[in-house]
């Protein structure tokens, strides 16, 4: 029986390499998907293979760059004749003063976090219709929803417009395909290995459960959405933060 496709961009660390290992312990083959940090990439594909006994394949590929997403989605079809899970994960974020934000790094934030978005959408959505089958799950945030932060604004707008992603997508790909978005909290990676300890216990003290969330956590949940027992779910924003507090 052939083994399903997963491919997860950003996934060379955080969320993204959480997912990775969560769909190749469920004998999915996949797709390591990363912008820098080679190494790491190269590491994990090797780790992978060697642990899971699946096939792994890490490429370089800027997402907000159509023509590296175009050659992606073609090497990874040349590679395993099809795609069945896409986890759109790949972001960037730059906290700054909002009134002194940098309107490159801006353009950069949205490029990323939701052109990146579309574009890998765009393309493996196509591959997902002549299937008529697979699975999207598009990791935004809570950023998205209600728990703003000006000094990141360039990042909530982002991760707004991929829940309007999601609802359109749903909507293009159906009957076919089912496309859900998960909107994490504060979650233990890179992103955020930068706070303070008082904005840490600051940022606790807001949630019920009193703590940040394992990246286990989310990459759980994604491997949920991706299997058949979430045949039915479909078009919806899934909140994971805990339990947070109003501000």
């Amino acid at each position: 029986m052939k083994k399903m496709v997963a491919l997860v961009t950003g996934s060379n660390r955080g969320i993204g390499k959480s997912c990775i290992e969560e769909f190749a312990k469920a004998g999915v083959n996949v797709i390591i998907n990363y912008c820098h940090h080679k190494t790491e990439a190269l590491e994990l594909e090797k780790y992978i293979k060697e642990t899971y006994h699946v096939e792994a394949l890490a490429i370089k590929c800027d997402i907000s760059n159509e023509e590296e997403v175009e050659n992606m989605v073609n090497q990874i079809i040349d590679t395993f004749g099809g795609i069945d899970i896409l986890v759109n994960n790949a972001s960037v974020c730059r906290d700054t003063l909002m009134l002194d934000k940098n309107i490159k790094e801006f353009k950069r934030i949205l490029d990323v976090n939701l052109i990146g978005t579309y574009l890998v959408s765009k393309y493996v959505g196509k591959i997902m219709l002549e299937q008529k089958k697979g699975k999207i799950i598009n990791i935004s945030s809570t950023n998205a929803l209600d728990t703003y932060y000006p000094e990141s604004c360039d990042y909530d707008a982002s991760k707004a417009g991929v829940i309007s992603l999601t609802h359109n997508f749903a909507r293009e790909l159906a009957p076919f395909i089912n496309v859900n978005c998960i909107c994490p909290g504060w979650v233990k990676t890179d992103m955020n290995k930068d706070l303070s300890f008082e904005q840490i216990n600051k940022e606790k003290r807001k949630i019920l459960l009193n703590r940040f969330a394992e990246v286990e956590e989310i990459s759980k949940l994604v491997l949920f959405l991706s299997s058949s027992k979430a045949s039915y779910i479909n078009d919806s924003i899934i909140r994971v933060d805990g339990g947070r507090l109003n501000d």
